[in-house]
């Protein structure tokens, strides 16, 4: 069983939901990424979400932009990335790790040697943003032989047939995206995220992750009363960004964030336990 798979089956028997932080490897420095990503676990993170720096990240906004452009003043590159994942292997074993990114460093390494490289890594799922399900199918054979999970977007405007086919070949949990374009962008529609998230559950037993949009402790609170997991990234990049030159307030305001959502997200289920 995948680190992924087992992280959802103990958070179902005690009736809570995934909390899924995301930042950008080597923002706002390589040096800081492992700290940060022990930080975040401490903080409440049951799965770490890892970007892979690209200078044309075309589902971020600014936010993640910006960080990308930070890591990649660096020269942050994907195989540092493998090796930050390797580190913090170090100290914790139990947290899965999905790297989130674009197709292109992913060709420049080879398929193949990524994946044996993510393997040795222990890196446990990947996400590739441009890399559409019906042009996949080698790299999920390869993925497959490393035992990674392969993870897929599904947008607002994606047909019940293509739900059908991303949730046939995902593996791990599917992510939702919340809002009709960029990260941190837009307004959250609850209504409509409702809806989709019980079109997905319909045709698939995967765990649904829901992205894009959640800002604090309530969205994230609302979210997991939907979804099986919260994906929350420009938020904690904002806190980055601002925090950039007081290394200790960036890594206090970034806790204070993510533990105020773990808190809202698990009140109902810590009452129920009580009573």
């Amino acid at each position: 069983m995948s680190r992924i798979q087992s992280c959802f089956d103990a958070l179902a028997k005690t009736g809570r939901k995934a909390l899924i932080p995301y930042i950008t490897a080597g923002d706002p420095h390589p040096n800081q990424t492992v700290a940060l990503m022990h930080i975040l676990v401490k903080a409440g993170a049951d799965i770490i979400e890892l970007g892979v720096p690209f200078s044309d990240p075309m589902a971020d906004g600014p936010v993640i932009q910006a960080a990308c452009e930070r890591a990649l003043a660096h020269h942050t590159s994907l195989h540092q990335v493998l090796d930050m994942v390797c580190e913090f292997r170090r100290r914790n074993e139990h947290t899965p790790v999905v790297l989130m990114g674009y197709q292109n460093p992913i060709e420049v390494m080879g398929t193949s040697e990524f994946a044996r490289a993510a393997s040795q890594s222990q890196i446990d799922g990947v996400l590739t943003v441009d890399l559409p399900v019906e042009q996949a199918e080698e790299a999920l054979e390869i993925y497959r032989q490393y035992a990674i999970d392969s993870i897929f977007l599904i947008a607002p405007t994606t047909s019940p047939l293509r739900i059908k086919k991303i949730c046939d070949k995902s593996s791990g949990f599917v992510y939702y995206v919340s809002l009709r374009g960029v990260t941190g962008a837009g307004h959250l529609d609850i209504s409509e995220v409702k809806n989709k998230v019980a079109e997905i559950k319909r045709v698939s037993d995967l765990p649904v992750g829901v992205g894009f949009g959640i800002k604090d402790a309530e969205s994230a609170k609302t979210i997991a009363s939907i979804a099986d997991a919260v994906v929350v990234g420009s938020a904690l990049i904002r806190q980055i960004e601002a925090n950039i030159s007081d290394n200790k307030i960036m890594r206090q305001s970034i806790t204070s964030l993510l533990s105020s959502m773990r808190e809202a997200m698990d009140g109902d289920s810590i009452n129920q336990e009580v009573a």
